[in-house]
């Protein structure tokens, strides 16, 4: 049987990083080495919760549904979040938001999950048994700082981003990166479960350099996350098949055992534990990915 060609999109936060310790407790760091007290990570974590919850609602998708950048959107969050704790006689520091902002653009506040590295960088450390090209697309509903916090990670991202003017102009064939474009929903308008930003992340195949002419029904489309309705619901949807990365998933979920070879996707989902496994599925060499 002919090989095919493979678009793996995957989504960021919770699958590729992480972050390094909960939100609330690098919140609350911050704050007190900034001299803010009288309030404990749990506090934090429900005024954060809040916070989120009533800015997504007022400006939604970070933001763009309404014109505001996303540095505007998280200093909301973040002082909708202490202003309550501290009360109405106590200042922000000024310096609060920017070191957050910073902490969540870099290293500083994410960690790679397990498998993230040996499966990104392991596909282009040598063909995969099943596939004769792979093309990889981060494709998450998120601001415009994912690019970024993938680079700082240690990962090697390209330019090519949805909406932006690098698709102008093709890359050159010789760029080696473990991720060729990425598609946030901050850019796209849409956030997923919705099929406009896995349509987008198809779109994006024609930017990329690809050797040859090579008709678009040769791509077999696989989409992976951790989210049960957003990443394996919208991919299905979409007429993707779908990973879930759980350790336990839901009961809800409706999954079928995973193919014993990469080469059988046919829209359906399966669940694994993490990235390195999914990364052994594929076929990819380990001991090509470390080095």
């Amino acid at each position: 049987m002919a090989k095919r060609n493979l678009l793996l999109g995957i989504d960021a936060f919770g699958t590729i990083f992480t972050p390094k310790r909960p939100i609330a407790t690098q919140y609350g760091e911050v704050a007190r080495s900034l001299g803010l007290n009288g309030f404990t990570d749990e506090q934090v974590n429900s005024s954060f919760r809040t916070a989120f919850k009533q800015q997504s609602k007022l400006n939604p998708n970070f933001g763009k549904s309404n014109g505001m950048n996303a540095e505007k959107w998280w200093t909301n969050i973040i002082y909708n979040t202490f202003e309550p704790l501290v009360g109405p006689n106590e200042k922000l520091n000024t310096e609060l938001a920017p070191r957050l902002l910073y902490r969540f653009s870099s290293e500083e506040g994410y960690a790679l999950t397990p498998g993230a590295m040996m499966l990104l960088s392991g596909l282009r450390a040598r063909p995969l048994p099943s596939f004769d090209r792979v093309v990889v697309g981060v494709i998450t509903n998120s601001d415009d700082r994912i690019p970024s916090i993938l680079t700082s990670l240690g990962l090697r991202v390209s330019s090519l981003r949805f909406g932006s003017d690098s698709l102008v102009t093709k890359l050159p064939t010789n760029e080696q990166c473990d991720i060729d474009f990425t598609v946030m929903s901050y850019d796209v308008g849409y956030e997923k479960p919705d099929k406009r930003i896995f349509d987008a992340s198809e779109e994006m195949l024609r930017s990329i350099p690809v050797p040859g002419a090579i008709e678009p029904n040769s791509w077999s489309k696989l989409y992976v996350g951790d989210d049960y309705e957003k990443d394996i619901v919208g991919a299905r949807d979409a007429g993707w098949s779908a990973v879930l990365v759980a350790d336990t998933p839901p009961e809800k979920a409706e999954l079928a055992e995973k193919p014993q070879d990469a080469s059988e996707l046919s829209g359906h989902a399966f669940a694994v534990r993490d990235l390195a496994e999914l990364a052994r599925w594929l076929g990819v060499d380990v001991k090509a990915s470390m080095g």
